[in-house]
């Protein structure tokens, strides 16, 4: 598709802004988008073994508590550097440190509305050390998990977030394979 027509901020903080674009469609009408922009983010699979570590958080939009792998985007930052991301994000929500990171792929978690893209990183050769939470952040829990909790959790809904779910599959596809997008990361 071409430039859109015509866009304008609607809203906008330091986290997303959201605008609207006019555009033309094949057919000649025109068409009203949405879209949310937001920084991309950096989604880590910590595992131990059989254990994985999730982090447990209040999400404000859901009003209830979430089990998800540990991730975010780094506010303020000029350009994405996903592995420094996944670095620094496991390093806060967990207190983990990572010998290798190995990319397990992309997922656009909504691409109908939003552009922002998460890289998804499986983190082995732990070292557990403090956690560096945000103020935002203090409620935060982490705890272990074997495959088989994990996968409960999932089947019965504890974990609904859609992009832990598609990290799992990512992962899943990886053992089945031995491939990822890109070779590890050391540390």
């Amino acid at each position: 598709m071409d430039a859109p027509e015509s866009s304008r901020e609607i809203y906008s903080n330091p986290w997303i802004s959201v605008r609207e674009d006019i555009i033309r469609l094949p057919n000649g009408e025109p068409s009203v988008y949405a879209v949310v922009d937001k920084s991309d983010f950096a989604l880590i699979i910590p595992q131990d073994g059989e254990r994985f570590q999730l982090i447990e958080q209040f999400r404000y939009p859901l009003q209830e508590r979430c089990w998800e792998f540990p991730g975010g985007s780094v506010r303020g930052a000029e350009t994405f550097d996903a592995v420094e991301a996944a670095r620094t994000e496991l390093r806060e929500e967990t207190g983990l440190r990572a010998e290798n990171l190995t990319l397990l792929g992309k997922l656009a978690p909504a691409s109908a509305t939003c552009s922002h893209r998460g890289h998804v990183f499986l983190a082995t050769g732990l070292t557990e050390g403090p956690h560096e939470r945000e103020p935002s952040e203090a409620d935060m829990r982490a705890a272990w998990f074997t495959r088989t909790e994990l996968e409960a959790m999932i089947a019965d809904g504890r974990i609904n977030c859609g992009q832990t779910v598609s990290a799992y599959l990512l992962l899943l596809l990886h053992e089945r394979t031995g491939r990822s997008e890109s070779s590890s990361t050391g540390g």
